[in-house]
């Protein structure tokens, strides 16, 4: 069976890319087609394969300035020759389903999430685009749209990363998905026997993840918060936070997972697709307060590994930390907590993964 994975673009190792290497584990004669591929910002798994990119890595600038070329891209799918192919997995968030397989091909599509900024985060996009993009992208995103629809008819399956993602699939294409969640390196965390008096945010400092709202939050209390990580807003929160708040930027490996262990908690106050950090939270024994909505609502169980809150507002954000400090038995030990992570594992992935395929495949 000749396999193609079809990537959106390779241009960093992030959660997208860790569900490409464990789809490259299961299939590991698999040949990679994408926009466009940078092989020094890709793990060794990745650069082990055969990658076909398609002609936008042509275009001027492309490797850096790859998603201003959206438009094109449609067109670009299209014009790869997939006849030799009898699987084919798209991972899709950009474009990546519009291949056109060989009428008696297999496609899975494993969708991160159906393009944000033609559909649920169209308006915000435009709103931050500069003057020409701005005036440019009604036009462009509805072509888009008309593709993106039509193209899923050219999926067999659909997979969906979480509950969240299965209900925008039925959304925006009227196809059922079946969800299974991202493979997540749950092995890899460690449960401590030391636990320190502060909360943690963690994870790239952009807009919608809605770090503005922990540190609010934050301010307003006067408890400890650490930030880890890095964005175009770490400038603008660290001038507004209170001496209580500390940020360490990008940490090292070791170092963030010894964060994870020892916070008292994870503050997730953004909606997310589905969301890893989390799950490796969980799988490091700390529980997680999160906003009650998108994928937290698949990980994050009430009584079990954590608190949600309803409201997007730092007021309620702080009424939900109250509440985990006021009732220990909101959440469960840090054993339970671990065991619950387990669930979300690599290996979970690529069982569930395989059995989809071979089912499938059963019932062409």
């Amino acid at each position: 069976m000749k396999v193609a994975i079809v990537h959106y673009w390779l241009v960093g190792m992030r959660g997208g890319e860790k569900v490409l290497e464990a789809l490259l584990d299961l299939f590991p004669g698999a040949v990679i087609v994408t926009h466009v591929y940078d092989r020094e910002k890709v793990s060794a798994k990745v650069r082990k394969h055969e990658v076909r990119e398609t002609f936008i890595r042509r275009l001027p600038g492309a490797r850096k300035h790859y998603q201003k070329y959206l438009p094109l891209m449609p067109l670009a799918l299209e014009q790869m020759d997939m006849q030799e192919f009898d699987l084919i997995l798209s991972s899709e968030s950009g474009p990546a389903k519009g291949i056109v397989p060989r009428p008696d091909a297999l496609h899975v599509c494993y969708c991160h999430s159906p393009m944000r900024y033609i559909w649920d985060h169209y308006h915000s996009y435009r709103q931050q685009a500069g003057g020409v993009a701005r005036m440019a992208m009604p036009f462009l995103a509805h072509r888009l749209r008309v593709w993106d629809v039509t193209t899923a008819a050219r999926v067999d399956r659909f997979v969906a990363n979480s509950s969240f993602i299965r209900d925008r699939i039925q959304t925006y294409y009227r196809r059922e998905a079946e969800v299974i969640f991202p493979p997540v390196e749950t092995q890899a965390f460690q449960i401590s026997n030391h636990v320190e008096n502060h909360y943690l945010l963690a994870g790239e400092m952009v807009s919608y993840k809605r770090a503005d709202l922990a540190i609010d939050a934050f301010n307003a209390s006067g408890r400890k918060l650490v930030v880890v990580g890095d964005g175009e807003m770490r400038g603008v929160l660290e001038k507004k936070s209170c001496p209580n708040i500390t940020f360490l930027g990008r940490v090292d490996n070791a170092e963030l997972k010894r964060q994870f262990a020892t916070c008292r908690a994870l503050i997730f106050p953004g909606e997310e697709d589905f969301g890893i950090v989390p799950v490796e939270v969980m799988a490091s024994g700390r529980p997680v307060i999160a906003y009650g909505r998108g994928g937290a609502l698949d990980t994050v169980i009430e009584g079990v590994s954590g608190v949600l809150f309803h409201e997007q507002t730092a007021e309620a954000l702080n009424l939900a930390i109250d509440r985990f400090e006021k009732n220990p038995d909101l959440v469960k030990d840090p054993a339970t907590i671990r065991a619950l992570a387990d669930t979300f594992d690599v290996e979970v992935f690529k069982q569930k993964i395989w059995a989809l395929i071979a089912d499938a495949r059963a019932n062409a």
